[in-house]
């Protein structure tokens, strides 16, 4: 799978020690996968309770560089093993979390343990370690109630589920670690992503896998409501090229870009055109 070698090169022009955080998981070894085929060194943190063996192996057979992958099977939860992970890193991108807004509005409790306390963890963790940037995932839920069009980063809504809520105060905890800690940290407000090794089963599970998964099995792609709504999709490709550009784009730190703002700006930067 092609994630823009030639910009990943060219940004990469030396080796770095990267965490990436929930590296079983869907996003999490795409960004393992890009990074070791670039010759940079992995650690991967994940505790298996959504990513799976099967992401992990992907990742270090099509890069071919396993050699350079460490993995720490622990949760973000346990701060002395987000420590140990720390130690040596140069770059943290973060993407562990509980993802499901149906699953949180049941157990908030359970999303704030994981998505609130286990970043703060990484933030102090990464602080105390002298990491030079924390990239890390927030989402579209974020604009809750808000109907503005286009989405802007500075407007939003009331949250709609715990999960939104845990996401919103990752930004602004993230804010004040890098303007008063000087750690500098990004976020990047994801829409829907979709590729390969995203998983279609489960109630929750995303549309275009979903979709795919239907039409493979002969059956008809379901369309809920009265198949008007307008939904913002995203290759996994370009999220991992803007993870790696985030951590490098000097004016970009302490802020949060949603997609089509990050993508504009990632445009600029690199005066690539082909997201």
């Amino acid at each position: 799978m092609s994630y823009y070698p030639e910009i990943l090169s060219g940004k990469l022009n030396a080796k770095y020690t990267w965490l990436v955080t929930g590296a079983a998981g869907f996003i999490g070894s795409h960004l393992t996968e890009a990074l070791l085929s670039v010759g940079q060194n992995v650690k991967g943190l994940d505790d298996f309770s959504t990513g799976t063996q099967e992401n992990i192996n992907a990742a270090l057979n099509n890069s071919g560089r396993a050699e350079n992958f460490t993995l720490i099977n622990a949760s973000i939860t346990d701060f002395d093993s987000c420590m140990k992970a720390l130690k040596g890193v140069d770059y943290v991108l973060h993407h562990a979390a509980l993802a499901s807004v149906p699953e949180s509005m049941q157990f908030p409790l359970k999303y704030h343990d994981v998505n609130i306390t286990g970043f703060m963890n990484i933030l102090q963790a990464s602080r105390e370690n002298n990491i030079k940037r924390v990239v890390y995932a927030t989402s579209s839920a974020v604009y809750g109630d808000d109907e503005t069009m286009p989405k802007l980063e500075s407007k939003i809504g009331k949250s709609l589920s715990p999960y939104a809520m845990t996401k919103y105060i990752n930004e602004v905890n993230a804010e004040f670690f890098t303007r008063v800690y000087n750690l500098e940290c990004v976020g990047l407000r994801y829409f829907n992503v979709f590729g390969v090794r995203q998983n279609p089963n489960g109630a929750y599970a995303a549309v275009i896998p979903k979709w795919v998964s239907a039409v493979k099995s002969g059956k008809t792609p379901i369309i809920y409501g009265t198949g008007e709504a307008t939904r913002d999709f995203c290759a996994v490709q370009n999220i991992v090229l803007a993870n790696i550009l985030a951590a490098f784009e000097v004016k970009a730190a302490g802020q949060v870009f949603n997609r089509l703002l990050h993508r504009l700006l990632f445009q600029f930067i690199v005066g690539y055109r082909s997201f």
